[in-house]
């Protein structure tokens, strides 16, 4: 696995940032709020909401040689959901197979756990998309179930998978 920081984002990030995201094949598997293509304006704009909600979520620049690559997050619900957090990442497409965003995950959601009063992570995921399916099994996720056609992208109705972890069921 290559080596990797999960940090605080930073301004200063965007170029790499508006760089590695500009991906048709990062945007196929996550919300239309991920634009594709993807602009510095793009990359300035989420990278001041994600410092101006920091006391709110947990949302980290992936960092490999001093570049953003990718993002992590943990972002908890609100009302009656509030003791659950949904997890939201991507990794730039050079970057995919190499572990990274499985340790990326692991780590999120320890410090998640450890920050908020939550007592569960959940990842609705494209069920096409196996890649980001099993960086969550492989961090003690569990499929609870297939949510049928309840996904719209790209012209496509998809059917998502819904996966859960359990503040017990965290690995150290």
């Amino acid at each position: 696995m290559q080596n990797f920081i999960l940090r605080p984002w930073r301004l200063s990030d965007a170029p790499s940032l508006a760089r590695y995201a500009n991906d048709p094949d990062v945007s196929a598997n996550l919300r239309d709020a991920f634009p594709y293509p993807y602009a510095l304006s793009d990359a300035e704009s989420y990278i001041r909401g994600c410092i101006a909600k920091e006391e709110t979520q947990l949302c980290r620049a992936i960092v490999i040689d001093g570049e953003a690559v990718g993002s992590v997050g943990a972002f908890p619900k609100t009302d009656i959901c509030r003791r659950t957090a949904e997890l939201g990442d991507w990794l730039a497409k050079p970057f995919w197979g190499r572990g990274i965003m499985t340790a990326a995950v692991g780590q999120i959601c320890r410090e998640a756990f450890a920050r908020f009063d939550i007592v569960r992570i959940e990842a609705a995921i494209n069920a096409r998309n196996t890649g980001s399916r099993r960086v969550v099994e492989k961090n003690g996720f569990t499929l609870e179930g297939i949510l049928r056609q309840s996904v719209w992208k790209r012209g496509e109705l998809l059917d998502a998978c819904m996966y859960s972890l359990l503040r017990e069921e965290v690995r150290t």
